[in-house]
């Protein structure tokens, strides 16, 4: 399996996504760039350019046509997919952190920073008009449908539940919350004893949105049962996770990570030496590794088929791995 190596950000990788036809990939960098791919051969095909602060995060409506992003420069755009043009901006008093479309891409959730006194705030903006409203009282674009006001501490990620009903997020506080859309209350806190013991810098759901995975600094990535908050399965490794995925395919969970980027100096510089690891999803084995990046590894994404999957690093690449045959074979 011979990666392909995509050059074209000039700072450490935050985030990763591919589109649902799985042909294109978005990556959001700290350089103030997202960019987008060819899912096969890594060409570069183009970027978005306006922010002006570090992009931490982005999601790519279910027809490809438009794109959010989420940036330190205290906005999220909206963006046209094809054309690159910004369609809109919202603006907050913070950095904007997490984004996710609603289901039907009507809504997005955006989450901000805590900033000067500012808590961490959960935002529920309307992206497109709903057609079935009458036109006289067609709510603005940009308007806020909800806010909740965080938890102390960074919330890191925030999706949609089933069917737009909930809100799940996860940040340093190492709690995960399940937030009710209509009334704004929570209605789910995972349990301190059985969640995470530090900082959750990464959430992602099941291809059915069953269930989803996070990953800790405290070195573990559980997986959860989006509706009731039951721990299913807990993942253990030697390495604080920052990024995690599950195969939309078999029954495979990669964890990507390393260290702090405050401690990157004070470890093994040799080639490589990150990897993003993969574990068997059901008996939470470790049934192998790739190996590549020369710091940690921040953003991880599987191709909706499976059969390939990118990791962003701390070094600035993307690296695009296509699986031989072997990988579909893999016994336990």
């Amino acid at each position: 399996m011979r990666p392909i190596l995509m050059k074209g950000h000039e700072r450490p990788l935050t985030f990763l996504k591919y589109n649902r036809d799985g042909d294109l990939l978005f990556s959001c960098a700290k350089d103030h760039t997202p960019t987008v791919w060819f899912a096969d051969n890594g060409e570069r095909l183009g970027t978005y350019r306006g922010h002006n602060g570090a992009v931490w995060c982005c999601d790519v409506s279910r027809d490809s046509s438009r794109l959010i992003t989420g940036s330190a420069d205290q906005t999220a755009m909206l963006w046209d997919v094809q054309t690159g043009t910004q369609l809109y901006t919202f603006g907050f008093d913070s950095p904007a952190r997490s984004v996710d479309f609603s289901v039907g891409d009507k809504l997005a959730v955006i989450t901000t920073d805590p900033f000067l006194g500012l808590t961490s705030a959960i935002h529920v903006k309307r992206i497109s008009r709903d057609p079935s409203d009458p036109v006289e009282i067609v709510p603005e674009i940009g308007e806020s449908v909800l806010i909740l006001k965080g938890p102390q501490g960074r919330i890191n990620r925030a999706v949609w539940g089933p069917l737009n009903q909930t809100i799940i997020s996860a940040g340093e506080d190492a709690v995960i919350r399940i937030w009710d859309v209509e009334t704004g209350k929570i209605l789910k806190e995972s349990d301190k004893e059985i969640g995470h013991k530090k900082g959750i810098t990464s959430l992602q759901k099941s291809v059915d949105g069953s269930h989803f995975i996070t990953g800790s600094l405290d070195k573990s990535a559980k997986l959860w049962d989006i509706r009731t908050l039951t721990l299913i399965k807990n993942y253990t490794t030697e390495r604080p996770v920052n990024a995690v995925t599950l195969s939309p395919l078999l029954n495979h969970v990669v964890l990507g990570g390393g260290q702090d980027a405050s401690a990157v100096t004070t470890t093994d510089h040799r080639a490589g030496k990150f990897e993003a690891k993969f574990y068997d999803k059901i008996l939470t084995e470790e049934i192998g590794g790739v190996k590549g990046h020369f710091g940690p590894i921040n953003a991880l994404a599987f191709n909706p088929d499976g059969k390939s999957f990118a990791s962003g690093g701390e070094d600035g690449y993307v690296r695009l791995h296509h699986f031989d045959h072997d990988y579909f074979n893999i016994k336990i």
